[in-house]
């Protein structure tokens, strides 16, 4: 062979070599995930870095895609009865679980029974309890078997509603809904969840947990959209500390960084442009009042404390603008809700709130010439809400002499220990709609809410209007009954809404495909990694 002949196959080899070595060259994505997750059990995750996970795992009948809109997902298609409470859903037929079996309909009728059966404690059942029988069900009043969900076939779904419900589609996208393998239930039990035993049906599977340190997911080839899955392996951070978080992504050791410290968006700002993103969402930041206590069993108590807090100085100086006032537990936004009901005290100065907070307490026989008045925070570890634990602790020693005690533990143990119904003074507590509807807020504090009531509010005439809510057909009269609640609420004040949030992004230039949505829905499967 001649020199230029050897030279030419070099050439080729090399090439060759090249492009097998690109095709093969694997596609991670780095993901700051703000916290552990307590559970990977869809049944039993009740805050977002718990969904952000199991929505990769998981795929429900509709899902939401890059922009926040609801899709289908596992449903190919569906159709809605006349009357607006049967639902006959399409399962795809391509649909498979990672070990190659097929989804079907069975498989999401057992997943709902078991999310309504009472043995499960399910914490969000209450998302399925417009399907017929299942708030019954929750309760141990009816049998499990009555749930209305019936599979007419391996691909085909039928699900009975107690009313018409018009977010019931955005409902199915919680990750309450997402389907488990019955098959893989029944063989392995609680341990479904653990690496090497899950089997999913979503764009990923789990491939290994290490506690504290990190979660690997890596791209399900039996998925029914794989082709179209562009990144390979996504690993999950449990990052709480928001200073190490910033330095991590900082270091290109992580492409996303999940809520990060405002007092920082400047900085980061100035550093990495329109790698920061500030995006407005469904969620309301706010401490609750634990109501079976003295003196928070005294709604002119509750007032006092939530009219003494300065939100605007919460907003500007803490969040850097980066988040609003708040003074109505509903966010501003929702098209089917109209203006939320605000605080009575919403349109004063912050020294006329002052004033009457004075008078109010003094009223009660707390602060100045009556009984010390002892306040103890909880808050779950965060620089933000430390900031504004401080922030409002002093507001309360300089209105009313209170002793302010701060207590914080990791965001798991923090809701735990609420959700569990521990006794407390105060607390923080945030919520992002799961749902854009006002009901999704509101039903947090009707008394029969075991798990998200953490002020253990009970008032027969709130429970009544959102229970005459549920049954009324009407936009407008739905709307209203709504409103009347809310009054209610803000007028009692077991919850004391501070600030309407915005969700805080770092994303790495080399991730496309990012859309920020009041949803802060982001799938993996729609992004794409680049060098």
């Amino acid at each position: 062979m001649s020199i230029n002949a050897r030279s030419r196959v070099a050439v080729v080899m090399a090439a060759l070599l090249l492009g097998t070595s690109s095709a093969l060259a694997e596609t991670v994505l780095h993901r700051g995930n703000a916290g552990e997750p307590q559970t990977l059990d869809q049944a039993q995750t009740s805050i977002n870095i718990e969904a952000f996970i199991v929505k990769d795992l998981y795929e429900g009948l509709t899902i939401y895609d890059a922009t926040g809109k609801i899709i289908p997902g596992t449903a190919e298609s569906w159709t809605l009865s006349d009357d607006g409470t049967v639902y006959t859903f399409k399962l795809r037929a391509d649909a498979k679980w990672s070990d190659g079996t097929p989804v079907t309909a069975e498989d999401f009728v057992f997943s709902y029974k078991r999310v309504e059966d009472p043995k499960t404690a399910a914490k969000y059942a209450n998302i399925l309890y417009p399907i017929k029988n299942a708030e019954k069900i929750n309760k141990g009043e009816t049998p499990v078997d009555q749930l209305g969900v019936k599979a007419v076939d391996d691909k085909t779904l039928e699900i009975t509603l107690e009313r018409p419900t018009p977010f019931f589609l955005e409902l199915l996208a919680h990750q309450t809904a997402l389907p488990i393998s019955k098959a893989s239930y029944e063989k392995n039990g609680a341990d479904f969840v653990k690496p090497g035993v899950m089997v999913s049906n979503g764009a990923y599977k789990l491939e290994a947990h290490v506690p504290n340190d990190s979660l690997t997911v890596v791209k399900n080839t039996n998925f029914w959209d794989a082709a179209n899955t562009k990144i390979d392996k996504v690993i999950f951070y449990p990052v709480d500390d928001q200073a190490a978080s910033v330095r991590r992504f900082e270091a290109k050791e992580m492409d996303l960084a999940y809520n990060f410290s405002a007092d920082q968006i400047d900085r980061l700002r100035k550093s990495y442009g329109d790698q920061v993103h500030v995006s407005p969402t469904l969620a309301t930041y706010y401490y609750t009042f634990d109501t079976r206590e003295a003196p928070y069993d005294d709604v002119r108590v509750r007032r006092a404390l939530s009219m003494a807090v300065d939100r605007e100085f919460l907003a500007k100086e803490i969040y850097s603008g980066s988040q609003v006032p708040a003074y109505s537990m509903v966010p501003p936004g929702m098209d089917s809700y109209g203006e939320p009901a605000t605080a009575d005290f919403a349109a004063l100065s912050q020294l006329d709130r002052e004033d009457e907070a004075l008078k109010l307490m003094k009223e009660a026989g707390y602060g100045e010439g009556g009984k010390p008045l002892s306040i103890e925070i909880r808050y779950n570890t965060n620089p933000n809400h430390e900031r504004v634990a401080t922030a409002i602790a002093d507001m309360w020693k300089n209105t009313f002499g209170a002793k302010v005690s701060l207590v914080n533990l990791d965001v798991a143990s923090h809701y735990g220990y609420l959700q569990e119904g521990g006794k407390f003074n105060v607390a923080r507590a945030g919520w992002v709609a799961d749902y854009a509807d006002a009901e999704n807020f509101l039903a947090l504090s009707i008394s029969s809410n075991k798990t998200f009531n953490y002020s253990k509010f009970n008032n027969a005439e709130y429970d009544a209007l959102l229970k005459k809510s549920y049954e009324e057909r009407d936009p407008a009269a739905r709307s209203k009954l709504l409103h009347e609640a809310e009054t209610i609420l803000m007028k009692e004040q077991p919850v004391a809404p501070l600030l309407t949030q915005a969700d805080l992004w770092l994303v790495s230039n080399r991730v496309k495909g990012w859309v920020d949505n009041a949803a802060n829905q982001h799938l993996s499967r729609f992004l794409s990694v680049s060098e």
